[in-house]
């Protein structure tokens, strides 16, 4: 189905209370603190394979031959033009490190990238579960590069200092937010615990620049959240699909059920995606036995990951997304919905319907590359279309969303619909 474009940088209907989108301590099983795997992999499903490529020229008999003499004679001349007249000093590792940079950034690709060994260490970083950050989860826009902040947890050192959800990122330290990958630009956010990192934002209705000074903090990654929030009705937040997602779910409903829960909403707004593995083991979990998704190849070669029949979650469902749900959400949100498991409420998703492979080279450097589409169960590629809800509502909250205000379920008109429809069933 055809969907009509839509501007993602003004996406602040559903986004401007989500910085308080959260629950209030000792009922939290966690805080997500970002910058971790959401903002490295924002919506980005991803293959996280070991191995090494070849570095012979060929890859699984395909000739790569595109530096032959005359792009080599080239190269030179304009490192030695470099060299003799640009005004500083420049690095030749630097320059050699932009060469593979550019070489996926000319895929126009906005997954695609080449990480440097520093890089490449720091995305494992950021897989852990433990790292010092500022608690906030970035998305980049494909064709702007705008990058812009999606969510803001409390009593992390982004919400202490004043950021919000829907803030536009503008400068981190001296550095364009613009100019650089996601993946990259994070790199210069994280650093030491209690080191500070200057970041200048544009926030909507208001015409100058702000500027923060956050102090940097170590910070834990759980992923999901629970509470009942009705007689019957359980709330789970997944906030991003990491390595411990899917355990972190299974213990989260199993405690619900404990405390009554037999309907459940599921929320997925705001979660960028994360690891694809992450996604189909809590689909597993709740689906019965058939196909969850499938991938394609350029060869045409299909990959399909199913549910078994060993367990599924048998409970009236509905599940929360919006424009910021994307990747591995979208592929939660297309499986419940081709095998009509839940209703669907929010606005329209991302679209992202593409996977990556992210693996190390010899020489400790890595890439990130597009390798296929994902389809639906009933064979649906929603890439740059993302999926509509079966009830389309956008967000609005009716309480209050100055910084320190404590997230209320009650008064989130998405959530208090999915009640109504869970009390119909």
């Amino acid at each position: 189905m055809e969907q009509e474009e839509r501007d993602p940088i003004r996406e602040t209907e559903v986004v401007v209370l989500k910085a308080d989108h959260r629950f209030s301590k000792g009922v939290i099983t966690g805080v997500l603190s970002t910058l971790g795997v959401a903002a490295l992999l924002a919506a980005a499903a991803v293959f996280w394979l070991q191995g090494r490529f070849s570095t012979g020229g060929t890859y699984e008999g395909v000739s790569a031959n595109i530096v032959d003499s005359s792009v080599r004679s080239k190269i030179n001349d304009l490192t030695a033009v470099i060299k003799a007249y640009y005004y500083e000093e420049a690095d030749e590792e630097d320059l050699t490190e932009g060469l593979y940079k550019g070489l996926f950034a000319s895929l126009g690709d906005p997954y695609s990238a080449y990480y440097t060994q520093e890089e490449y260490e720091e995305m494992m970083i950021s897989a852990s579960a433990q790292y010092s950050g500022i608690g906030a989860v970035l998305q980049q826009e494909r064709d702007t590069m705008q990058v812009k902040i999606v969510k803001v947890y409390e009593d992390t050192p982004a919400h202490k200092a004043g950021l919000k959800a829907g803030d536009l990122v503008m400068q981190v330290g001296k550095i364009d937010a613009r100019s650089m990958e996601l993946t990259e630009l994070v790199t210069h956010i994280r650093g030491e615990e209690n080191s500070k990192v200057r970041l200048v934002v544009t926030r909507e209705g208001e015409f100058e620049n702000k500027t923060f000074k956050v102090k940097r903090a170590k910070v834990d990654v759980p992923t999901v959240e629970g509470m009942m929030i009705a007689d019957e009705i359980g709330l789970v937040v997944i906030n991003e699909f990491g390595k411990a997602t899917a355990k972190d779910f299974e213990r989260t409903v199993e405690e619900l059920q404990k405390e009554g829960m037999e309907k459940i909403i599921i929320d997925l707004r705001d979660n960028p995606g994360g690891m694809y593995d992450s996604v189909i083991e809590v689909l597993d979990y709740i689906l019965p036995e058939g196909l969850i998704v499938y991938t394609e190849d350029k060869y045409g070669n299909r990959q399909e990951e199913t549910s078994d029949a060993e367990r599924y979650l048998d409970l009236p469902m509905a599940v929360l997304i919006n424009g910021n749900s994307a990747s591995c959400s979208e592929i939660f949100a297309g499986a419940i919905r081709d095998y009509d498991y839940g209703v669907l409420i929010g606005t329209t998703t991302y679209g992202k319907g593409v996977v990556q492979t992210v693996r190390p080279l010899s020489d400790h450097s890595a890439i990130k590359l597009t390798t296929a589409k994902y389809f639906t169960p009933k064979g649906e590629n929603i890439h740059g279309t993302g999926i509509e809800p079966d009830i389309t509502l956008k967000y609005k909250y009716s309480g209050k969303i100055e910084a320190g205000a404590v997230y209320n379920y009650k008064k989130d008109n998405q959530v208090q619909r999915a009640i109504r429809e869970l009390k119909a069933k």
